[in-house]
């Protein structure tokens, strides 16, 4: 990785402007004033005219149109958020807040959506952004964010063509909303800058009333969204192909070979992974997120692999499949397999327009609390009485799926009426994910069950007459995954 090459005393743009920080330890001590000179000209103008808005640019105004119905007469500050630092001088890979992708289908850090009330009714939007790297003082190549080490920015011109907003210089942005008066909502937790420009502005309650709206609004996906998450099942299935065809290289070295396997499938069709993979071979299979993905992989075990595609319009898939590594299931794995199965059947059947967000939770728990009861795991107790106390929770674990979207576990901050004691409706997109898992050390269980979990996880689309799975290009029944693992690996 190449060093800044950063001068001691640069002349900043404005008076405002911060100077380019110089680097300890740089190889130059400085920049001669025939260089600086240098750098300043000979470069072609490559402005970008005539471009055509970004797809999902109507939606993004109908998503900001009933953000303004929502809150009239208010200003509200939506930030993409900042550069996170991984260590020294390299950053995390950004990843704009969803909030402001909803609102605004820009991904750029360091940006600023405000809606500034109008007179009237309704509210003028602007989107803040870092124009082009500027050339007269040379921090499109000094600087560390410059366009020379990072990439072309796109100009404020650029910026409203492509999103359908009016652009302005975020370096503009602490200033006016500081001198801002009248009522003020601010999406928290994603740009210190412009929480210290507000902080006596807005209050706490104010601010998540703003973030639950936000929330809320995304229960119900539009048909863009709709699309997007078909995008990213379907790779996400491309994905499960290539890991299974690379199973005896994973068995070679580790967990870590599906990872990056599945991995490559996300950056060539997607943006990346929607969250980090799960790739649990044997008894790794019963943490519920084990993502160290560290462990062996060994034939006659089982592999858990909870995995998706997130795409470059960030909306992600979430699918588990749980595989036989040697492309077969024994029978004490297929009986707990087909059990799940089962659940899962339930699960699905119950979603549908009109249904409580918990039907399908608990119409799979009842189906695992009686294969529990029916192999002798709860002693007489009848399976009312499991479901009352909870007990099969020892092995079930947690809920049997989550609102998905630009957020793998999406709407999460949504009030509990309209989520999770919420009623179905059409655009509403949810995982289905019961699961199995007898720990390696758990003595109520006979021994061969013991470090054998089952998870199996699908997409489902509430529709108009009931539910789509997203996700069924990848089998499901146990038969149907050893003849698909069979076919794939030749």
């Amino acid at each position: 990785m190449s060093e800044e090459l950063t001068p001691e005393n640069p002349e900043p743009e404005t008076e405002e402007a911060e100077p380019i920080k110089q680097r300890k330890n740089g190889l130059y001590p400085g920049v001669s004033d025939e260089l600086a000179d240098s750098m300043k000209s000979g470069w072609a103008d490559t402005e970008l005219h005539g471009l055509e808005p970004i797809a999902q640019a109507a939606h993004t105004a109908a998503r900001r149109a009933a953000l303004s119905a929502r809150f009239p007469g208010e200003r509200l500050v939506i930030p993409a958020g900042n550069l996170r630092t991984r260590s020294n001088d390299t950053e995390y890979a950004f990843r704009a807040s969803t909030e402001y992708a909803y609102l605004t289908g820009d991904q750029t850090h360091d940006g600023v959506l405000v809606l500034e009330p109008k007179d009237g009714t309704g509210h003028d939007a602007t989107v803040y952004l870092l124009p082009r790297s500027n050339r007269e003082n040379g921090e499109f190549w000094l600087d560390g964010q410059g366009e020379l080490w990072v990439g072309r920015r796109h100009s404020l011109a650029e910026a409203e063509q492509l999103l359908g907003i009016g652009a302005k210089d975020v370096r503009e942005v602490a200033a006016a909303l500081t001198e801002a008066t009248g009522p003020v909502r601010n999406v928290r937790g994603h740009d210190a800058g412009i929480e210290a420009a507000l902080a006596d502005k807005v209050t706490a309650e104010r601010d998540e009333e703003l973030r639950v709206y936000l929330s809320e609004a995304r229960l119900v996906k539009d048909d863009f969204e709709i699309s997007e998450l078909q995008k990213a099942c379907d790779a996400t299935a491309r994905g499960f192909e290539d890991v299974v065809r690379i199973l005896d290289k994973a068995e070679a070295t580790s967990e870590r070979y599906i990872e990056g396997t599945f991995f490559l499938r996300a950056r060539i069709e997607g943006n990346d992974i929607g969250y980090g993979s799960i790739c649990a071979a044997g008894p790794h299979a019963t943490t519920l997120h084990w993502v160290r993905n560290d462990g062996a992989v060994r034939a006659g075990e089982l592999l858990l692999l909870d995995a998706g595609v997130e795409t470059r319009d960030l909306y992600t898939a979430d699918v588990t499949r749980t595989l036989p590594i040697n492309g077969t299931f024994t029978p004490l794995q297929r009986k707990i397999y087909d059990a799940v199965y089962e659940a899962q059947e339930a699960g699905i059947a119950a979603v549908r327009p009109g249904a409580g967000f918990r039907d399908f939770h608990d119409a799979a728990q009842r189906v695992l609390t009686e294969k529990l009861v029916e192999w002798g795991l709860l002693g007489d107790l009848s399976v009312d009485k499991v479901l009352e106390l909870g007990l099969q929770r020892r092995w079930t674990l947690h809920g049997t799926g989550h609102m998905l979207g630009m957020d793998v576990h999406d709407c999460a901050a949504a009030r509990t009426e309209s989520y999770v004691n919420g009623t179905l409706e059409p655009g509403v997109c949810l995982t289905v994910e019961p699961g199995l898992y007898f720990q390696a050390d758990d003595l109520t269980v006979p021994e061969e069950y013991r470090g054998i979990g089952v998870r199996i996880e699908d997409d489902i689309l509430v529709t108009e007459d009931g539910n789509r799975n997203l996700s069924d290009k990848l089998p499901r029944r146990a038969d149907e995954i050893e003849a698909w693992m069979a076919q794939l690996k030749g």
